[in-house]
């Protein structure tokens, strides 16, 4: 019997394509940016509110997926995605212009795997043929809503994380050979330690990530050094640590060449970014570049994508409410998926 929360996904969806837009922070200072499909230099792109912006990124990564698989939008039979901004209004209206049948998931900076594995579900039902599924941030306007506008020059500390301005949308189809596959996922419960404090997400969604982790590796049968790369979504540089603290105290053994978390490298070591970045374009900018092109050139045969993701608004901070937390698991395999 399945683990409650596990899916197992007999038909192994394919992800067929993948594609990244970014801004201007992202193009200068990420490591990644090389392997995004389009780099703006204005945190704008051409649109007149930071809110537009941010669902023309949507609107590029939607298009350039689809195009890099051979298709069209009209291919496609659902749009899968989500963001940070209230009621979501990026992904809404990106989803009017595609005129897709639209599905929007909030589960906040861990949006990019609950998209997947909706989009895997899709699929195994035989509901669909092609699915865009992705998740998407934008700085500006995220600082607006969850701190202050950016005019205002806040000063942030140093646990703080720096929202990424990118959208990630892959494209996920019937199983393919060739194409890295999704073969689990393990969809997060919500985890609160009781942490308030909204600049240091990384610790309050560290046990979050925990829980999922042994969720997974229990229902798979496995052990961390049967993949690849396990790649936490946001945690950044202070999440990361106390997350592999824990698994470490559980007895996992953890390798740093194999454990990664896209927060922590998507800025490098710039100081400038605090702990790291976080958003939910953070994890799906890095799943849908640097992870998916090492899968296709045969560095990673089994990966693990866990997105985290912190599940407070403006007015549960206000409210004096904890941040409750949350993981989704997905497990991508090429070929038979053996690790090295």
């Amino acid at each position: 019997m399945v683990a409650r929360g596990v899916i197992r996904f007999g038909s192994r969806p394919a992800i067929r394509a993948v594609a990244v837009a970014a801004g201007p922070t992202e193009n200068k200072h990420s490591p990644f940016s090389l392997q995004f499909d389009r780099l703006y230099d204005s945190d704008l792109c051409g649109q007149k509110t930071n809110e537009q912006a941010h669902r023309k990124l949507i609107e590029d990564a939607c298009g350039l997926a689809v195009n890099k698989a051979g298709k069209t939008i009209s291919d496609a039979d659902y749009l899968v995605c989500g963001d940070l901004v209230n009621e979501m209004t990026p992904s809404n209206f990106a989803a009017a212009t595609t005129g897709l049948p639209y599905v929007g998931l909030f589960s906040a900076c861990a949006t990019s795997t609950s998209a997947l594995a909706y989009a895997a579900l899709l699929s195994e039902a035989g509901a669909s043929t092609l699915v865009l599924a992705g998740a998407a941030s934008h700085h500006n306007a995220i600082e607006r809503q969850f701190r202050y506008p950016i005019e205002y020059g806040f000063q942030k500390p140093q646990n703080a994380q720096w929202t990424v301005t990118a959208a990630g949308i892959a494209a996920v189809t019937p199983h393919e050979e060739g194409y890295p596959s999704i073969r689990q996922a393990t969809i997060g419960r919500v985890v609160d330690y009781g942490l308030t404090d909204p600049l240091n997400m990384g610790a309050a969604m560290a046990p979050a990530a925990f829980d999922t982790f042994r969720r997974h590796l229990e229902a798979a049968g496995a052990e961390p050094e049967d993949y690849d790369v396990i790649i936490t979504g946001d945690l950044g540089a202070i999440g990361t640590q106390l997350f592999r603290n824990m698994a470490s105290e559980s007895g996992y053994t953890v390798d740093g060449d194999r454990w990664r978390d896209a927060g922590k490298e998507f800025y490098g070591e710039d100081p400038s970014f605090f702990a790291g970045a976080s958003g939910a374009g953070c994890s799906a900018a890095v799943y849908f570049s640097d992870v998916y092109n090492r899968m296709m050139e045969g560095e990673y045969r089994r990966a693990l994508l866990m997105a985290t993701g912190a599940l407070l608004s403006p007015l549960s901070f206000q409210q004096g409410e904890s941040i409750p937390c949350t993981c989704h698991a997905i497990e991508l395999v090429m070929g038979e998926g053996e690790s090295r």
